[in-house]
């Protein structure tokens, strides 16, 4: 009797826990993939690609979505989920809404850790009730701000991260997103817009591997209305980590002062979205108070845009705006213990963790905007620009496209091991998609620009793509 019931016991352990063998490449053959090709190519079927479009529209929407103080803040485990203190400055969500008059698109920026996929689909299905906006529509993008609203979601994991669940938090943030995507809707009017980038290797290093690629592009977007009226979008790929655990007071970190700078010095609104901040570390200007280090490297980003968008001559009026959404499911969530054992793959949900995601794609005139489900990694970025060169004017690679599922890193480096013998933070214990987490990424995102761009891409990551 004591036997089987330890056999039970141990059996129950295995399954539910681990450890599991680890499992190799592919996923071209998986069914999920299969599928999440055909969701593209169904909107291939959908977009026209008129040449006669009409007149570009845009318009935008802001709200704060700074909580009540006693809030606990987002991204840091060491904080174990304390309340918040006090708030150093309002902290936002922004949306933009374009149109051709055949598609309508909306970005939306916010100063938080992620976009939560409960926060996400609430949105969609609001924003769908009150608009002919569909979860199509919307690309959802987070600044990757650690000192934004925690307390967002259930689960064990977001716990650990994001401080105990509070179901009004969700509620308020919807009601916050919902009303900047509705505004921005309802504010189209007759537009222009020109984009460019800077480069800004100062501010920034890879945070894994010290003497590899960083991804080090500002990139920009400047809108203005008919009468006046300017938008400027911003992207940048440093991690907003210059305050750490210890802060306890709600901010928009660095890209809070960026915003605010081009603000004070145009009048303009201003909207930053996260780019590819895997292995992305900033490197912020040396001063005695970390927030003074926020601003100081908010206003010299700020500063470099401006510079940059004060050359710019070429507005375009005829802009073509095009978007790709939809939900996937990702491959088998691999958490390694070592190179030939894994944790169960049951314990993710018993985590709050589940393996879909949401991946988006909005084309605005030669601007490529991607969205990913996760942190994805500048060095892909970087390798994967001019591999596009010819097919995009301006590809943004953003990161927490309304959903979390850990990091995306190049598969190059899935099985190197650090100098503990071990994967390290991003590559093991955050890598959580196998070993062709790039491939299968990548391999979306092209076929993404493909459908957004009318042409075929000859762009694959390394392997034939069908």
């Amino acid at each position: 009797m004591a036997t089987a019931l330890v056999a039970v016991l141990v059996g129950t352990v295995v399954t539910i826990v681990g450890p599991w063998p680890t499992y190799k490449s592919g996923f071209e053959d998986k069914s999920y993939y299969r599928k999440a090709l055909a969701e593209i190519d169904r909107h291939r079927e959908r977009l026209s690609h008129d040449p006669a479009i009409a007149r570009f529209q845009a318009g935008w929407g802001s709200r704060s979505i700074t909580p009540p103080v006693g809030t606990p803040l987002a991204g840091f485990g060491a904080r174990k989920g304390k309340p918040s203190t006090g708030v150093h400055d309002e902290i936002f969500v922004k949306a933009l809404a374009v149109s051709d008059g055949a598609e309508t698109a909306v970005i939306v920026g916010a100063d938080m850790l992620i976009i939560p996929e409960n926060v996400a689909e609430m949105v969609r299905a609001r924003v769908s009730q009150q608009t002919s906006l569909t979860a199509n529509d919307i690309l959802f993008n987070a600044s990757h701000n650690h000192s934004g609203p925690g307390g967002y979601a259930p689960g064990i994991a977001s716990k650990l991260f994001n401080g105990p669940y509070d179901p009004n938090i969700p509620v308020f943030l919807t009601d916050a997103f919902t009303e900047a995507i509705i505004e921005a809707s309802q504010s189209l009017e007759p537009a222009k817009m020109t984009h460019g980038g800077a480069d800004a290797p100062e501010y920034i290093r890879n945070r894994t591997r010290k003497d590899s690629a960083v991804d080090s592009k500002l990139s920009y977007m400047l809108i203005e209305q008919e009468d006046g009226d300017r938008c400027f979008v911003v992207s940048y790929s440093a991690h907003p980590t210059i305050l750490g655990a210890d802060n306890m007071q709600f901010t928009g970190e660095y890209p809070g002062f960026l915003v605010r700078h081009i603000a004070k010095q145009t009048g303009a609104e201003a909207i930053y979205l996260g780019g590819a901040v895997g292995s992305m570390s900033h490197r912020a200007p040396d001063r005695n108070d970390p927030f003074d280090r926020c601003r100081a490297m908010g206003v010299a980003l700020a500063a470099k845009v401006l510079e940059a968008a004060a050359d710019a001559t070429l507005f375009e009026e005829k802009v073509d705006v095009a978007s790709v959404g939809f939900a996937i499911q990702l491959p088998p969530f691999q958490l390694r213990l070592n190179e030939n054992w894994r944790v169960s793959k049951f314990l993710f949900p018993i985590l709050g963790i589940d393996n879909d995601g949401w991946m988006h794609a909005v084309r605005i005139g030669d601007v490529a905007l991607v969205g990913t489900p996760a942190d994805f990694c500048g060095e892909i970025s970087v390798d994967l620009r001019p591999q596009l060169k010819n097919r995009v004017g301006d590809l943004w690679i953003l990161s927490f496209n309304g959903d979390y599922a850990g990091y995306i890193s190049p598969d190059k480096y899935y099985y190197d091991k650090d100098e503990n013998g071990g994967y390290g933070y991003e590559r093991g214990t955050m890598s959580w998609i196998g070993p062709d987490q790039e491939a299968f990424t990548i391999s979306l995102m092209t076929r993404m620009i493909d459908v957004l761009f009318g042409e075929s891409s000859q762009i694959r990551s390394g392997f034939a793509c069908p």
